[in-house]
């Protein structure tokens, strides 16, 4: 007999709780409990308070993926929702696992919650395979092992990741659209010379040429440059900060076509080109594709969304009356932002969690979002800024830059004709005690007070207020989805870029294999763990609200009202826009299609 202690929490919230009898079946990789009732004496799911129960099993369930929850009606009562806040296990072995809800659940509905130490969102498919230090033999093996959680997109990476306009697609449409920019003049520690690429470009052409014309772009990861990796089981890992040169062929494809995986050159160091063995640019692609999910992860995705979003939050929090226009316009966007950070926390980058096991720790990351952080400018954030300082106002078959500059505008007239109903000249601008409050509490505490990146510290005009604040709302809307909805349909497939590298990057030409690529990949249990955890920051959940709906209606006059409605227009007809144009791609970009994007950061 095997004891499971659960400790189940209900929302403070008014009428948070239920009479409704609810039901909790639990999954380990060893097996499932039966369908057990929650039941204690008295009322046992109030508002704000948390109970505990005991779930017996004929053995050990193994280590413990998932709980899932079933709210089952009590007749006697009318129906009532109950919003759960999270259900924490002890385990026979006295594992402590939390496993977050946050949302409200209705009679007859079956919630699964994911979470804890172990983060094998795919249930039972990995048994057998969770914890193994095998590595892999043969790079189809991973197809087996996921075949249950396959995307239509993740099988076409899996196809197509060794093609190299499809490595450069993924700089403009995949999750980290936010690195590449227009190269008009090389680094000079990057030595490419015209001999070298000039079998990849248009015949007749020449690199000087290209570079003049517009074409030529690349990807530099400096600011990973000397961040020391972590040692596993007394092994080194590995993550470089290489620069890659990608050229706009007459095709209009994208395609690299020199990788220099140091920042300093050497002999050590050589330039990997297209026309070098397979698996030498393979390698090559995969250390740029490795070190561009790390930057991802730490900068783009937790720091530049999340972090972010908390910052807003706590500030929007601190500062305003809920009285107060501009809080009503804010709050819906911070929706479980605060919870999902701690959780996230916790989870993802505390001891044994996914994000501290990658190759730079947790410790290289914290060093990484500091460097970001110190680099970070007002204009960096702001996307129409953003894409005019990178040159890429023109490049083609970036979907990310179009679907989002719209969405920009859509945004930023919806925040226009509120700020304006509310604000009647600058004036009132500057007389707002709240509003300066807010805004200098985040250039204080989010931004440390860095006058050089930008931030402004105080609002002089309207036209400050507004654009800040569409910047806030596209932050953590738009652009948190798309840094992390396509997690699992492009960085499930290992191959294609990895968190974690166990071995060094070549340092001289035709010396690999494919088995040195197998090598280099993680062994079959990290592998697990990392495309788990990628799947649960993908996952779709039942208690979403999607950009521009807002259920809680903070705003009463009919004018705003109104302003609401001609958002949701727009975004409804952008929807529409972006559905045609995917029906028509052969990899289609759906992560900004307004149905898809959430109102706040809440995964």
């Amino acid at each position: 007999m095997a004891e499971y202690k659960l400790k189940v929490t209900t929302g403070d919230m008014k009428h948070a709780g239920t009479r409704d009898n609810i039901y909790v079946i639990l999954f380990g990789a060893e097996g499932q409990s039966e369908r057990a009732k929650l039941d204690n004496s008295g009322i046992d799911f109030k508002a704000g308070k948390t109970r505990m129960y005991t779930v017996n099993t004929g053995s050990s369930l193994g280590k413990l993926l998932l709980v899932k929850v079933e709210k089952d009606p009590f007749f006697i009562f009318p129906e009532d929702e109950w919003y759960c806040s999270k259900i924490e296990v002890t385990t026979p072995e006295g594992d402590n696992l939390v496993f977050p809800c946050y949302r409200w659940i209705s009679r007859g509905e079956f919630v699964e919650l994911r979470g804890g130490k172990g983060k094998l969102a795919s249930e039972l498919t990995f048994k057998g395979v969770a914890g193994s230090q095998k590595k892999w033999k043969d790079i189809d093996d991973m197809k087996k092992i996921f075949r249950s959680k396959k995307t239509t997109l993740s099988e076409y990476v899996s196809q197509h990741w060794k093609e190299d306009d499809f490595f450069g697609f993924q700089f403009l449409n995949a999750t980290n659209p936010n690195v590449i920019k227009r190269c008009s003049k090389l680094p000079p520690n990057f030595p490419v010379t015209e001999e070298m690429v000039k079998p990849f470009l248009e015949t007749g052409t020449s690199l000087e040429r290209e570079m003049e014309n517009g074409n030529i772009f690349l990807c530099d990861q400096r600011i990973m440059d000397e961040i020391p990796a972590r040692v596993k089981d007394g092994n080194p890992l590995y993550a470089t900060a290489g620069l890659c040169l990608f050229y706009l062929n007459p095709k209009r494809k994208l395609i690299p076509i020199a990788i220099q995986l140091h920042q300093q050159p050497s002999e050590q160091n050589p330039i990997f080109l297209p026309s070098d063995s397979e698996t030498d640019w393979l390698l090559a692609k995969l250390f740029i594709r490795s070190s561009d999910q790390i930057e991802h992860q730490a900068v783009h995705h937790l720091m530049n969304t999340h972090y972010l979003a908390e910052v807003f939050a706590v500030a929007t929090l601190r500062c305003f009356p809920t009285i107060h226009p501009l809080y009503k316009l804010l709050i819906p966007h911070f929706r479980y932002t605060l919870h999902i950070n701690i959780v996230g926390r916790e989870t993802l980058l505390g001891p044994g969690g996914a994000l501290s096991e990658v190759s730079l720790g947790v410790e290289g990351l914290t060093e990484l979002m500091r460097r970001a952080l110190s680099q970070m400018t007002y204009g960096s954030l702001c996307l129409p800024e953003d894409i005019a300082a990178r040159g890429l106002e023109s490049i083609p078959n970036f979907y990310y830059r179009d679907d989002a500059l719209k969405l920009w505008k859509y945004i930023n007239s919806f925040v226009e004709a509120v700020v304006e109903h509310y604000y009647t000249s600058d004036s009132n601008v500057c007389k707002d005690t709240e509003l300066q409050e807010w805004i200098n509490e985040i250039f204080t505490h989010g931004f440390l007070k860095n006058k050089l990146s930008g931030f402004p510290s105080c609002f002089n005009t309207m036209e400050e207020v507004v654009k800040f604040i569409t910047m806030v709302i596209f932050r953590v809307s738009a652009q948190h989805a798309a840094v992390n909805n396509g997690q699992y349909d492009y960085n499930s497939w290992l191959p294609n870029g990895s968190l974690l590298l166990c071995k060094p990057p070549p340092t001289t030409k035709g010396q690999s294999s494919m088995q040195t690529v197998l090598d280099v990949l993680p062994d079959v249990g990290d592998t697990v763990k990392i495309v788990s955890t990628i799947w649960i920051l993908s996952d779709k959940y039942t208690d979403v609200v999607p950009l521009g709906t807002y259920p809680e209606e903070h705003f009463d006059e009919p004018a705003l009202k109104q302003m609401i409605k001609e958002f949701q227009a727009e975004l409804n007809y952008l929807s529409e826009e972006i559905a045609l144009r995917n029906s028509q791609l052969e990899v289609p970009y759906p992560y900004l299609d307004p149905a898809l994007i959430e109102n706040s950061v809440t995964i």
